[in-house]
C-alpha cells in the first residue's frame, strides 16, 4: 500500500468533507437500548485494504460498528507488520456489528462483492499478497449457506468478467487493528492512498447503493 501522506488539496476537500459527514454517523451506538443491542449480528469480510472496507461499511444503514483487524492466520498475536509480510496467513478484514432488521446479510454480501474485485487472487489495487485476498468469514451455518448461494448466483449471472476467487471460510479469532488504523479515513482524509483509491470507492458506493446509506435513511 501507499502509506505516505499527501499535502492539502483544497479542490478536493469539499468532496471529502461530504463523505465524512456520512461516515461520522457511525459514532452512534445502541448502548442506551440493551434489548435492541442483543439483536445485533456479526459479519466479517476481507476485500483488500481494511481502510477501504471499513469506510465503506461505516456508511451502510443498519451497520452499527465496524472494526478493522486480522483473521484466518496462524499466529496467536499478529502485529500489523507481521501480517504485512503475508507469512502469518492472516487477512486484513473488517468485522461488523449489524442490525438484521435494518440490513440483511445478503445485502452486506452484495455490497462486499460489488465494492472490490473478487476476481483477482491475493490482490486489490496496489495491495499484493495473501493478506489482501477476497474472503467471507461466516459466523453461522445460515451465513455460510447464504454466502455460497450468493456467490453461485453472481457466477451464473456473470456479474464479473473473471472467475470469482473469493473463499468462504469459518470465522476464527479476530484481532483488532491498532488504534491508529481504526477510523483511518475519518482521521486522515487527505492521505494519498485514501485520496487515490478509497474516495473513488465511496463515490461508486453512493451511486450503486444510494438507498442503503445512513444519510439516506435520515432524510
Amino acid at each position: 500500500m501507499l502509506r505516505s501522506f499527501a499535502t492539502s488539496r483544497p479542490k478536493f476537500l469539499l468532496a471529502v468533507v461530504l463523505l465524512l459527514v456520512a461516515v461520522e454517523r457511525t459514532n452512534q451506538t445502541f448502548a442506551d437500548d440493551p434489548a435492541r443491542s442483543e439483536k445485533l449480528e456479526t459479519a466479517t469480510f476481507g476485500g483488500g485494504c481494511y481502510w477501504c472496507t471499513e469506510a465503506i461499511f461505516q456508511q451502510i444503514d443498519g451497520v452499527q460498528s465496524v472494526k478493522p483487524g486480522f483473521m484466518g492466520g496462524r499466529s496467536d498475536s499478529p502485529t500489523y507488520d507481521q501480517v504485512l509480510t503475508g507469512r502469518t496467513g492472516h487477512v486484513e478484514v473488517v468485522q461488523l456489528q449489524f442490525d438484521p432488521e435494518r440490513v440483511g446479510y445478503e445485502k452486506l454480501l452484495e455490497i462486499f462483492w460489488k465494492t472490490h474485485d473478487p476476481t483477482t487472487r491475493n490482490r486489490q489495487g496496489p495491495g499484493l499478497g495473501s493478506q489482501y485476498r477476497s474472503v467471507v468469514f461466516y459466523h453461522s451455518d445460515d451465513q455460510k449457506q447464504t454466502a455460497i448461494e450468493y456467490k453461485t448466483l453472481l457466477a451464473r449471472s456473470r456479474t464479473f468478467r473473471g472467475r470469482i476467487v473469493t473463499t468462504i471460510e469459518p470465522a476464527s479469532e479476530f484481532f483488532v487493528a491498532k488504534d491508529d488504523h481504526i477510523d483511518f479515513f475519518k482521521k486522515n482524509p487527505e492521505n494519498q492512498y485514501c485520496e487515490r483509491y478509497l474516495v473513488p470507492k465511496l463515490e461508486k458506493l453512493k451511486k450503486q447503493f444510494p438507498d442503503d446509506l445512513k444519510d439516506h435513511s435520515s432524510k
